[in-house]
């Protein structure tokens, strides 16, 4: 019976077990990072260091020694996969290309052939110990190739944009985008730690702290595309100054893991975060987070004739004079919440051409307006976000001006107050309105 190799065997079931997801393999699958780091051990088997080198020779460099053309003399797509590993900034290690490049061969079904190409190799394969090596072991070599055509057979569907702790681990962070629409400034404050930019604080009342979509402790990985990967002091400031007043992506690497714990990687860079600020504080947990809320109806939005309608709350409503600009909300809203009005659960459906808002049975009309009625529409900074309002005038059938209303609303959440602030405001293109 032929010698089974111990790292073939755990690659076999590692494997087999990914296979029998039959399902699209992400980076939230817990089987992937033991599958690439049962690979690496692979890659790096038998691997001899060079006698007189002070480099340590890692697989990343047999890689690099891939014939850079195919038999027509055109770039190989092998070649083409090093060299855009080689460019990526994120990367500053061989460890952290080697391994970047694993993942980048698994998602295009490549790996088989980088194997195909080492064995072909002979000044690669020589680095490579005869005795120990899998790749020079026939035995080994052929059930090896075997998983690898079996992985080149499933479907990776891998996040390459998030690869800045390659270097270090094969834990992934959860990575998210944020979209920041034009403004004078995002409103974090900063603290550069060990080549990374960590989020110390958000500033009350800035974009940052309205939006709630990051948090103290998360890692500034890249904005519009500008790698922060081993930043020096100032170097995000200088990046968001030179894009002052465009919309911003920027890529988040959360503090806290997909189970909820603190990302392993940074428990150390946290904890001299904290030594340096002890004022950081670290956002609560998901459930946490939910406990903490102010209690709302579970169901926010309905059905009606094929329309979504939000379930939202009507404050009040005053007479705010002959102005109806955006500027009167700063003081029109608070008049209304002063007057410590009960509130009504209503229904507002925004049509085509006008919105409504009905009682909750939907029975009894509160009021109609159409979208040339409205004059503005909005919220109050540095209050409670999920509060809007919109002015309308009094009466606009009579000939004779006689002012404006302002209108005021709680909706369930603030995601849902931005979306419907956002329809109303959609509703202002639709016609020919000028304030």
């Amino acid at each position: 019976m032929a010698p089974k190799d111990p790292l073939i065997c755990s690659l076999k079931v590692c494997v087999l077990n990914l296979q029998s997801g039959g399902e699209v393999v992400t980076d939230s699958n817990p089987l992937l990072a033991s599958c690439c780091q049962l690979l690496e051990l692979v890659f790096r088997k038998g691997l001899q260091q060079p006698v007189l080198s002070l480099v340590h020779r890692d697989y990343w460099q047999c890689f690099e020694q891939i014939p850079h053309q195919d038999a027509c003399g055109r770039l190989s797509s092998l070649s083409l996969a090093v060299e855009q590993t080689r460019v990526r900034r994120k990367l500053l290690s061989a460890q952290g290309r080697g391994r970047y490049l694993l993942r980048l061969a698994l998602s295009r079904k490549t790996l088989s052939q980088f194997f195909t190409h080492l064995l072909h190799t002979p000044r690669v394969l020589e680095w490579y110990s005869p005795a120990s090596s899998i790749f020079r072991n026939e035995e080994y070599a052929e059930p090896f190739m075997s998983l690898l055509l079996v992985l080149s057979h499933m479907e990776f569907k891998l996040d390459m944009e998030n690869c800045s702790f390659l270097d270090e681990s094969w834990l992934l962070p959860v990575c998210e985008m944020y979209e920041v629409v034009p403004c004078r400034e995002v409103g974090m404050v900063l603290r550069y730690l060990s080549g990374r930019v960590f989020i110390l604080d958000l500033m009350p009342g800035s974009q940052a702290h309205v939006d709630r979509l990051i948090s103290p402790g998360d890692i500034l990985d890249e904005i519009n595309g500008t790698s922060l990967r081993n930043s020096k002091n100032g170097q995000a400031g200088v990046v968001l100054s030179r894009l002052k007043g465009c919309p911003l992506s920027i890529r988040i690497l959360r503090w806290r893991a997909q189970d909820g714990t603190v990302y392993r990687p940074i428990v150390k860079l946290l904890r001299a975060l904290r030594m340096e600020n002890p004022s950081l504080q670290l956002g609560p947990a998901p459930a946490q987070q939910t406990a903490d809320k102010v209690h709302r109806p579970p169901a926010s939005q309905c059905l009606n004739e094929g329309r979504i309608v939000h379930i939202v709350e009507f404050l009040g409503e005053a007479n705010i004079g002959m102005f109806g600009g955006k500027e009167v909300l700063q003081h029109a809203i608070p008049q209304v919440l002063h007057q410590n009005l009960p509130s009504k659960e209503v229904l507002l459906d925004m049509k085509e051409t006008h919105l409504t808002c009905t009682d909750r049975n939907g029975t009894m009309k509160l009021f109609e307006h159409h979208y040339p009625e409205i004059s503005c529409v909005g919220r109050l900074a540095r209050s409670d976000y999920t509060i809007f309002a919109f002015c309308v005038a009094d009466s606009p059938a009579t000939p004779q001006p006689t002012g404006f209303c302002c209108m005021v609303l709680r909706a369930n959440n603030i995601k849902e107050c931005e979306d419907i602030i956002c329809r109303i405001a959609t509703g202002f293109k639709h016609t020919e309105w000028f304030v």
